[in-house]
């Protein structure tokens, strides 16, 4: 997993502007996410080649002072627990502030690394007024300004110094295969079955597993790596702050894995949350496998599982070309396909085409097909295809006129692409380029 940065500290001193300065305007921003968690909370970033996560721990209602106190302090307590590097931010106009000084009790505590910023200091008089937090008793202060950007370089210069060079065992070269899916679908009962031991704690309760637990698996003739992950909510019922951290993780094992099994719970269908999975697996390019798992509490016959298939599929499009499995984790029903899916799966998101293959299987449907008008009459010609080399499957397509390129025409492109060659799972890229 990647080095995460959090941002703590009292309301209204700066931590969502100073988040989405760090998060939108640099340009090593992969991006940021939301609508899974809450609006504004986690976002990429790097600095000088290291990259990193950061979490913004703002975005509280006010209520009484006690029950005030108290989250600010669950807050930090939960940023402790998960972060590499703490950056405490502080109002320089307003002064040390009494929950500045309880946010700092706790930072004291920990042995995390803690780089207290003083915000709204940006210009030169406001420097000494910053001396005063010196007595926080958290070391060297950082003057900056969220709203202007001044000092923010050297904020993240003194950050990637504490960062880990790799937080992570070294699986390199093996497959990674994410189990992802709403609370209590099965998920760590599912890894369960794979490896046939009761590794994991399972219970009925949503959201019982709270980390991304990795586990290698070796045997019958394969070897990746397995990711049971927290369930990812809809963004309204993350009320528990411990859920975001795990809706985080979730989020992060997508992005980092080659190929996700989306599990379903047949007893529940095919919800709008399982398609927002879905679509963030489709928009990381990552290799698909929908599980319906508890298919054995159905009551069904010959039909059953056509309907239920044609209904996904039909929710998914235009993307629709990826393996679905009925299983039954508790039986171990199917389950060892699953995994002989995942793998082919993976292959397919690895293969290569060779140019010439590429060229003369695609340049002969095309030349076949009806030609493609643009503006002014003119009809669009391709000359030639490539795929690129990258970590997923993109095709270059240089034609004479790029911009007059359709949806329509593009999704035919990739529809005979699929039916040539096996892509079964993998989302494509296609890119048209002039020449």
């Amino acid at each position: 997993m990647s080095n995460i940065v959090a941002i703590v500290g009292r309301p209204n001193v700066g931590k969502s502007t100073l988040f989405n300065r760090l998060v939108k305007t640099r340009q090593a921003i992969v991006e940021e996410t939301s609508g899974v968690t809450r609006d504004r909370h986690y976002g990429h970033s790097d600095w000088c080649g290291k990259t990193f996560t950061i979490i913004d721990t703002g975005g509280y209602v006010v209520g009484s002072d006690d029950i005030f106190e108290e989250e600010i302090r669950k807050q930090v307590d939960l940023a402790i627990d998960e972060a590499d590097v703490i950056i405490f931010v502080v109002d320089g106009q307003e002064g040390i502030h009494v929950l500045d000084e309880d946010v700092a009790t706790v930072l004291r505590k920990t042995k995390k690394n803690v780089i207290l910023a003083v915000n709204k200091t940006d210009i030169p008089s406001k420097y000494n007024d910053a001396s005063e937090f010196y007595a926080l008793g958290l070391g060297e202060i950082f003057p900056f300004s969220a709203m202007t950007g001044t000092g923010t370089g050297e904020l993240l210069d003194e950050v990637i110094k504490h960062l880990p060079n790799d937080n992570t065992e070294d699986y390199s070269g093996l497959p990674r295969f994410a189990v992802v899916g709403r609370p209590n679908v099965g998920k760590s009962s599912m890894i369960n079955a794979f490896l046939g031991t009761e590794r994991y704690i399972v219970t009925d309760i949503a959201g019982t597993t709270r980390d991304s637990n990795n586990t290698r698996f070796n045997a019958f003739g394969m070897d990746f790596i397995l990711v049971d992950t927290a369930g990812l909510r809809k963004k309204s019922k993350v009320t528990e702050n411990i859920e975001f951290y795990s809706v985080m993780r979730s989020i992060r094992a997508i992005e980092e894995c080659d190929v996700a099994a989306l599990i379903i719970d047949a007893t529940q269908g095919f919800e709008a949350q399982d398609m927002n999975i879905l679509r963030l697996i489709e928009k990381n390019k990552k290799g698909l496998v929908i599980v319906v798992n508890k298919w054995d509490l159905i009551d069904k016959d010959s039909n059953t599982h056509l309907s239920f298939e044609k209904n996904i599929r039909e929710h998914t499009a235009p993307f629709t070309d990826y393996p679905i499995i009925f299983t039954s984790a508790i039986n171990r029903q199917r389950t060892f396909k699953v995994l002989e899916t995942l793998h082919k799966v993976y292959e397919n998101r690895e293969r290569k085409i060779p140019v010439r293959e590429l060229n003369d299987t695609m340049l002969e449907i095309i030349n076949n097909a009806p030609q493609q008008t643009a503006s002014r009459g003119r009809y669009i010609k391709i000359k030639y295809i490539t795929q690129l080399k990258s970590p997923t499957p993109q095709f270059i397509f240089f034609c004479n006129l790029p911009k007059d390129i359709k949806e329509p025409y593009s999704r035919f492109l990739e529809n005979k692409i699929r039916e040539n060659w096996n892509f079964h799972g993998v989302p494509i890229q296609l890119f048209f380029r002039e020449k």
